[in-house]
């Protein structure tokens, strides 16, 4: 087997490994849930490679995503539902059909995206995709979306609330106005100091549930992505954080030994310097 940018080589190697009598002992006993947790990873690393502007990384890591969708392909493949180039194909198909303002004739062309064609492209999909489950014979009957229900709930948290908010303002179940949110914020801050006094632990954690999705809202409505402004705020502590500890240790004092008042002033120290 050698090295080839054919994306058939990936999946004749996923094929080899998947061999019932000759593959990879561990490959062979995978799962799609035994996967699932390992294709979120890839995903995170991809984000974290473009984050750090390493191309080199980013190389790797997209092709370590590419084997993730390649492995499940290769599964379902056994199975008997769909092979790897299935999934291309119907990737294509969605590209094409959802950019009639790109690839359609002349007249789609010049029309751009008129009113009610995004809906009409989405029934359209609706139908091919229960059309698919009917030929896979995947008999049991597909509950009706709920509003909700197509918010995938292995997103990040602050994502998904983030998502599901969106959906629900699209039906006018949403403030209009910043300010507004801020109140609910300072509302749901009051219950949490009562949760707290009270000291029930599932209370606790449903005000600080309550209180984290009200950020989001609130971000969401001054057009910040809560996912990035918590990224940026955690490389900002860890950046802030490594200058306590660089700083104690050119003074020969151990994180463990130094008072919190001494890493409080080089916390501040950093701040002021816009580390």
């Amino acid at each position: 087997m050698k090295p080839s940018p054919d994306p058939q080589r990936l999946v004749e190697i996923m094929a080899a490994l998947r061999d019932p009598e000759t593959g990879c002992p561990w490959d062979k006993e995978q799962t799609f849930a035994s996967i699932a947790p390992y294709t979120l990873e890839e995903a995170y690393e991809v984000v974290d490679a473009i984050d750090k502007d390493d191309m080199a990384n980013l190389q790797e890591e997209l092709g370590d995503l590419l084997l993730q969708v390649v492995y499940h392909s290769q599964m379902a493949a056994e199975a008997g539902h769909f092979e790897f180039s299935d999934v291309v194909d119907g990737i294509t198909r969605k590209m094409i059909r959802r950019h009639p303002h790109v690839f359609g004739d002349e007249k789609a062309r010049t029309a751009g995206m008129a009113k009610g064609t995004w809906e009409r492209i989405k029934a359209q999909e609706t139908a091919e995709k229960a059309a698919l489950r009917a030929e896979m014979g995947q008999t049991a009957e597909v509950s009706p979306l709920r509003l909700l229900d197509d918010v995938p709930k292995a997103l990040p948290a602050l994502t998904r609330a983030e998502k599901i908010q969106d959906k629900v303002a699209k039906i006018g179940f949403d403030w209009d106005d910043p300010a507004l949110v801020l109140d609910k914020l300072e509302e749901e801050i009051a219950e949490a100091r009562e949760a707290i006094a009270g000291g029930s632990t599932s209370e606790i954690a449903g005000e600080i549930g309550d209180l984290l999705f009200t950020l989001v809202n609130l971000a969401r409505h001054v057009d910040v992505d809560p996912e990035d402004a918590l990224r940026g705020c955690n490389t900002k502590f860890s950046r802030r954080f490594a200058h306590i500890e660089q700083s104690l240790a050119e003074q020969g004092i151990s994180l463990a030994d130094a008072p919190l008042e001494a890493m409080e002033a080089l916390w501040i120290e950093a701040k002021k310097a816009e580390i």
